[in-house]
């Protein structure tokens, strides 16, 4: 149960500035209370108090500087184009923040795994992280993404320009390619959410 030392007022203000609702505190010490998807803040006389299932998803937001993620991706797609699926996840020095796989359709493996890209940016951008260092095995992705490639194809091209207004929402990031060994856990997620849905 993480308790962070601040100005309840600033943080208030900084949960409010992403979309949550401030609910008055259940006692006299209690001066609001905020919930986020399984975390529960509750401001006293300088500090918060976050508890529940995922308090990152609120402590991230109150924290000045919303820490740094590696975030990893990876689309897959069965038949190019098959049945598709993403995964992804959020690392921090504390371990796994989030992570995520689900079934996006029929789809080209590039279209894949850009849908993957963004679907892990946003999760990025939900935790309040400000600085992100993305990491996937797809060369053709990360080389368009940088601008090092040309993106030809108008689909993959309005998904490029996607990542980058995501990416631009962060104070820092970079993205780079990885070895597949180095990205087996979102493979394994979206491999998996291909194999849910069969």
């Amino acid at each position: 149960m993480p308790t962070i030392d601040c100005d309840p007022a600033t943080a208030r203000s900084r949960l409010e500035d992403a979309g949550i609702n401030i609910e008055p505190g259940n006692t006299d010490h209690e001066r609001w209370r905020a919930e986020r998807d399984g975390a529960v803040a509750v401001a006293y006389d300088g500090k918060v108090v976050v508890q529940g299932s995922d308090p990152t998803r609120v402590t991230n937001l109150i924290h000045e500087g919303g820490g740094r993620a590696h975030v990893y991706f990876d689309g897959a797609s069965r038949g190019n184009p098959g049945p598709g699926a993403v995964g992804w996840c959020l690392v921090t020095a504390d371990g796994v923040v989030a992570e995520g796989g689900e079934r996006i359709g029929r789809v080209t493996n590039n279209r894949a795994e850009y849908a993957a890209l963004i679907r892990a940016l946003e999760a990025a951008d939900e935790y309040g992280f400000d600085a992100v260092d993305v990491r996937g095995d797809s060369e053709l992705i990360v080389k368009q993404v940088r601008g090092e490639w040309d993106t030809n194809d108008p689909g993959l091209r309005e998904k490029r320009v996607r990542s980058r207004e995501l990416l631009e929402r962060f104070d820092r990031w970079s993205i780079g390619h990885v070895p597949r060994e180095i990205n087996e856990h979102a493979d394994e997620l979206a491999n998996e959410a291909l194999d849910d849905g069969n």
